[in-house]
């Protein structure tokens, strides 16, 4: 008897996928997340870091995060140049470069005028 000879059946074989461009997107989007929030954290000079210090001034990282959200909305005004003033201290910041210039404890800015500020944001907390 002859043996009938069948259609082979071409069964492809299944590659591995490829996961490391959905890795690869991941991270891009976590550094894009990680070095956002650190373009928007405000920076201490050395001179408002040392009047911090001179003058006592503690701020609370809850503050902090509070103070770099309303810095990031009063740039988004148009807002260059701002006077932050908390319960405790003054700050004058620089919404160009995210910078806090100096600062100042609350009995200096009840006797001190501020000038060349193009916006002022008042923290209730």
């Amino acid at each position: 008897m002859v043996p009938k000879i069948h259609h082979l059946q071409h069964n492809p074989l299944q590659l591995p996928i490829n996961h490391s461009k959905d890795i690869q997107a991941h991270n891009q989007s976590n550094f894009k997340h990680v070095f956002q929030q650190e373009c928007e954290a405000l920076i201490v000079s050395k001179h408002a870091s040392s009047r911090m210090k001179e003058r006592g001034i503690h701020i609370s990282d809850c503050v902090w995060k509070e103070i770099e959200h309303k810095v990031k909305e009063a740039k988004q005004k148009g807002v260059t140049e701002s006077v932050v003033i908390t319960n405790d201290a003054a700050l004058i910041v620089s919404t160009k470069n995210h910078t806090v210039i100096t600062a100042m404890d609350k009995q200096e800015v009840d006797a001190h005028i501020f000038t060349n500020i193009n916006g002022a944001i008042v923290m209730d907390s």
